[in-house]
């Protein structure tokens, strides 16, 4: 479920008739001191994080002037939450509460629908609750049941002007949330005031990822569950998974430096999520903390696993490279064998790597990558289905102690002299441009022509395509068999240049 932050979501609340207090969102110290000026300087200051019980970890302050949310603010901007930063807070006007309650919308699978839940107490742990606690169900189309309402508002001590403007909110909560396609909507709290008004005085909403396409309103950059707002990194990832739906590929940071008494910080990569749990678990027990999790599966192109492979090796910090999923995929291995190879050449990766490819064809996928492993300045090492993750895990292990190389910083892909050469072949591709060394053609001509699929041939020393530019576009994977053959041949005269949209740039 994509998550909003409470100010998109009161934004939401209040396009939809709810009350809200005024507020601003600032990211940095001197907007946060001009949004309380402009809220008469006694206000809230909120992080804005996907997190619950930010009062607990100082993410929410009461202040009674501008410099005092000015300061808090600057405080606030240098908290982390888990292992992300806060990047904004919301300055927000104080409401004078009297009395907290709580609604929340979720979606009941038993009765596939949705249905409220409505407190008259606000606060944490509602869910647990029994007493005081009503669940009213819900129509898809027709809206909340008015009678289950009505019953749990006349139970309550509330004042019959104050039950009206509840109902009204609860009503308005769910049209919010159906018109979002929401898949939880919480208010908590619904607040009373003083003067007897009802506020939405805090919110989290998710939306359903498969109606986010729906509603390009929101801004959802990605339509995932994460604990945290989507990373640089994990926002280029998503726009590889949308652009190419060869196999599978998930991508999401889970810590940007290893963990008090971790030997060190690594980069994973899976494949299938069975394999990849028991893969993390090993390496986690080996005693590292895990950068990122990382799947491809489900037949992944070679060019989908290169930059898988490309992005786990743009994170700082990485003592290795631990790839392991399940030891029975259905997949050919040594397509994946090619991606990773290509992403490790072209970065002369310089720690070391466990890659564990089980499956079809993983005799051939070792030997692709430990032969390219071999002109790097670190060990790559190649494993088999019989091969346990703890059993490479623990090689793992002995390489990253046995190694001096210190921890890994990203670079720039390196590309051959050829590449932008006049004297080269250029043909456009998906996503990318085949390079073919003209000049020293005759040199690779048999190993690039007995690699290419029947995509290339050898015209007296000059290479030629086999098919339309328009067929060859969509072969990135063969090309790229092509290229790394040709490279282990020690004739390197082709190569695929390959777009990441926003990580060479960043």
């Amino acid at each position: 479920m994509a998550r909003l932050h409470e100010h998109e979501g009161k934004a939401l609340l209040a396009k939809g008739g709810l009350a809200v207090p005024r507020g601003m969102v600032a990211t940095n110290p001197e907007q946060a001191l001009a949004h309380a000026q402009a809220l008469g300087g006694r206000c809230m200051v909120k992080i804005q994080a996907w997190t619950t019980g930010r009062k607990a970890i100082g993410g929410v302050a009461l202040v009674e002037t501008p410099e005092q949310a000015r300061d808090e603010t600057a405080r606030m901007l240098a908290m982390r939450v888990g292992q992300f930063p806060v990047e904004k807070v919301l300055i927000e006007e104080a409401i004078e509460i009297e009395r907290e309650l709580f609604v929340s919308l979720f979606i009941d699978d038993a009765a596939r629908a949705p249905a409220l839940l409505l407190s008259l107490e606000g606060g944490s742990g509602i869910e647990d609750r029994d007493a005081g606690v009503h669940t009213i169900a819900c129509h898809p189309t027709q809206g909340v049941d008015e009678a289950a309402l009505g019953r749990a508002l006349e139970a309550s001590d509330l004042v019959p002007a104050v039950r009206e403007k509840v109902a009204r909110a609860v009503r308005a909560i769910f049209e919010v949330a159906r018109a979002n396609e929401a898949r939880s909507l919480e208010v908590n709290p619904l607040a009373i005031t003083r003067d007897g008004e009802v506020v939405c005085a805090d919110c989290r909403i998710t939306i359903d990822d498969y109606a986010v396409f729906r509603h390009p309103d929101l801004g959802i950059e990605i339509a995932r569950e994460l604990d945290h707002p989507p990373t640089r990194l994990e926002r280029i990832a998503y726009q590889v998974e949308q652009q190419d739906h060869r196999g599978t590929f998930y991508f999401a940071q889970l810590h940007t430096r290893a963990e008090e008494g971790s030997k060190g910080l690594v980069g994973f990569h899976g494949a299938g999520g069975g394999g990849s749990m028991m893969s993390m678990d090993a390496i986690t027990s080996a005693g590292y903390t895990i950068a990122n999790f990382c799947d491809t599966s489900g037949n992944p192109s070679s060019a989908k696993v290169y930059r898988a492979a490309r992005i786990i090796l743009s994170q700082r910090g990485l003592c290795g490279y631990f790839g392991s999923g399940s030891g029975v995929a259905s997949q050919e291995q040594f397509w994946s064998a090619y991606g990773l190879a290509k992403a490790f050449w072209e970065l002369d990766l310089d720690i070391p790597a466990v890659i564990r490819l089980g499956g079809n064809s993983e005799d051939r996928a070792v030997e692709i990558l430990e032969s390219v492993g071999a002109m790097l300045r670190a060990p790559v090492e190649g494993y088999r289905k019989d091969d346990p993750p703890r059993f490479i895990a623990d090689r793992f292990d002995r390489l990253v102690q046995g190694s001096a190389r210190g921890v890994w910083e990203p670079r720039r892909a390196r590309m051959p002299s050829f590449v932008g050469a006049p004297s080269s072949m250029r043909v456009e591709i998906a996503g990318g441009v085949l390079w073919i060394d003209t000049p020293n053609w005759a040199a690779a001509a048999q190993t690039a022509v007995a690699h290419s699929a029947g995509l290339l041939a050898d015209d007296a020393g000059t290479p030629r395509l086999c098919v339309s530019e328009e067929e060859l576009a969509g072969k990135d994977s063969e090309l790229i068999a092509c290229e790394i053959e040709c490279l282990r041949g020690g004739t390197p005269a082709v190569f695929v240049e390959l777009a990441i949209p926003g990580l060479d740039e960043g």
